[in-house]
C-alpha cells in the first residue's frame, strides 16, 4: 500500500529505507546461528546497548541482547529451521535452530514488536562498542516498568 501510495518501485522503497537508516547512524549486521541454518540482517548502532538479565532464562543461556523494531530484522535464511520455547506468560518466543540449538534472535516479552539480537551471533566487523546494562529480571515488572527507555527500543 505504501509504494503505491507514493508511487515508487521496489527498488525506490529500497532505497528510502537504506537512506533513513544510514541518516540515524545505523550500520548492517549480519549474524546466525553456530552451524549457519539461521542467517538474518540488522540494522543497528555500531556501538551497542547490550541488556544483561538476571531473569531464569537469561541466566540459564547467558542470553545477553540488544533490542531493534522488527522493520530493523530481517530473516535471510532459515525459516524452517526455527523452533519456539515459551513459559510463563508465554508472551516472550525464544526461539532457536533446530539443529544446533543456537537463539541468536527471540522476541523479547518487553517489546513484543520488535527483537532481542544476540550480539555474539553477529558477523565480524561492524561492531565497534559494546555498552552494557544489568537489568533485574528476576523482577521484570518493576525493573521493566522503571527502565526509562526499554520499550521504545522496538519503535522505529
Amino acid at each position: 500500500a505504501f509504494l503505491e501510495r507514493h508511487g515508487l518501485s521496489c527498488e525506490e522503497a529500497a532505497r528510502l529505507l537504506l537512506d533513513s537508516c544510514e541518516s540515524m547512524d545505523l550500520v548492517k549486521h549480519t549474524g546466525g546461528c553456530h552451524c549457519g541454518a539461521i542467517r538474518f540482517e540488522v540494522w543497528a548502532p555500531a556501538d551497542l546497548h547490550v541488556f544483561n538479565c538476571n531473569c531464569s532464562i537469561c541466566t540459564k543461556k547467558q542470553n545477553r541482547h540488544f533490542i531493534v523494531p522488527a522493520s530493523r530484522f530481517k530473516l535471510l535464511k532459515g525459516a524452517d529451521n526455527l523452533t519456539t520455547y515459551t513459559f510463563n506468560t508465554h508472551n516472550a518466543q525464544h526461539t532457536f535452530c533446530k539443529t544446533c540449538g543456537v537463539q541468536s534472535f527471540y522476541t523479547p516479552r518487553s517489546n513484543p514488536d520488535g527483537y532481542g539480537i544476540a550480539p555474539h551471533c553477529l558477523d565480524d566487523g561492524t561492531v565497534q562498542a559494546i555498552i552494557t546494562e544489568d537489568i533485574n529480571g528476576k523482577e521484570w515488572e518493576k525493573a521493566v516498568g522503571e527502565h526509562k527507555t526499554i520499550r521504545d527500543m522496538s519503535k522505529p
